[in-house]
């Protein structure tokens, strides 16, 4: 009876465990910058892996070398904050370390169609967007021979679910234009020449919640604003963020500082969008933005230098390529 009793007990055991979330697995986060093991002026691209396997990719931006790029691997999602072409991608690099850190290449155009379009159709992915941009994508999807259904709106207060990964967009407080580029032909020349650019809504940042119970907060290009307080941090409770620190097009990095220590109060912060060369040889280099942020941030922050991979837990700690 007591050998029954135990094997109960392990049973009962296992059943809890296997109920619960896979604290143990981890999302691997690989940045794709342009120059391999630094952060560069134009860097903003990052993939995050679920526990799961599914592959989710963030504003592919200018420093993805083509659909075609060998870092890219398999690609489940594409996600696009807003429309300015160091997001979406309206020119792109050539191949991976093209130029230099401080002058990427970015020689390829992708007008009209985008690079986060063209990257969709060549991987069967999804693309997921928020305000009027679902459109806008579907458009270009059809246009390269891809399915337009493939492009998935995640509005303000909702969500959408990609294998393991669930999607939900919050505000960010950026302008969000389509350049006359992707538009193309008479109207497109016809509103390049006026200065006007065409209208899809809000710029967005995204909460992803992996199947490891990790949270993130993508910022996007963003002011401070108060749903990072009501929003990410007292509704969705993000531990990992993805922070903006450019300046004069978003955050700058004491703007950032305080929406990281004040508002949103994570474990861990990945720095993104510095606008500058922010490192040597993997070094964050003194005087620099990024060193600003780093040294006024309470919690530990983390370099997205190019190919190195991070791995974080469901509570948003670090567990490798921390350094």
């Amino acid at each position: 009876m007591g050998s029954k009793l135990r094997l109960a007990a392990v049973a009962a055991g296992l059943a809890v465990i296997l109920a619960l979330p896979a604290w143990a697995a981890q999302v691997k986060i690989t940045p794709l910058g342009s120059i391999e093991g630094e952060f560069c002026r134009q860097d903003r691209a990052l993939i995050f892996e679920d526990p799961d396997g599914t592959r989710v990719l963030y504003d592919p931006g200018r420093t993805v070398a083509g659909a075609e790029d060998p870092r890219l691997g398999k690609i489940d999602v594409v996600l696009v904050s807003h429309m300015h072409g160091d997001h979406a991608g309206n020119q792109h690099t050539k191949a991976v370390n093209a130029g230099t850190c401080d002058k990427p290449d970015r020689s390829v155009s992708a007008y009209p169609n985008s690079l986060a379009a063209l990257i969709t159709v060549a991987k069967k992915a999804k693309i997921v967007t928020g305000s009027e941009m679902p459109a806008f994508f579907a458009a270009k999807l059809k246009a390269l021979g891809g399915n337009p259904k493939d492009s998935v709106l995640a509005r303000f207060g909702g969500s959408v679910k990609v294998g393991g990964v669930t999607i939900a967009t919050v505000p960010a407080l950026h302008s969000n234009g389509v350049d006359p580029g992707y538009i193309g032909g008479e109207l497109g020349a016809a509103m390049k020449a006026a200065g006007i650019a065409g209208d899809v809504g809000q710029a967005t940042g995204y909460i992803l919640t992996f199947s490891n119970g990790l949270v993130v907060y993508l910022s996007g290009d963003t002011g401070i604003t108060a749903e990072q307080d009501t929003v990410v941090r007292g509704h969705y409770k993000a531990k990992l963020v993805v922070m903006n620190i450019g300046g004069t097009y978003s955050t700058g990095p004491k703007e950032a500082a305080y929406v990281v220590n004040e508002l949103i109060k994570p474990v861990s912060v990945i720095a993104s969008h510095a606008n500058e060369t922010a490192t040597k040889d993997g070094k964050v280099l003194p005087g620099t933005k990024t060193e600003t942020f780093k040294k006024a941030v309470k919690v530990p922050v983390y370099i997205p230098l190019s190919g190195k991979l991070m791995e974080f837990d469901g509570g948003g700690k670090c567990v490798a390529g921390c350094a």
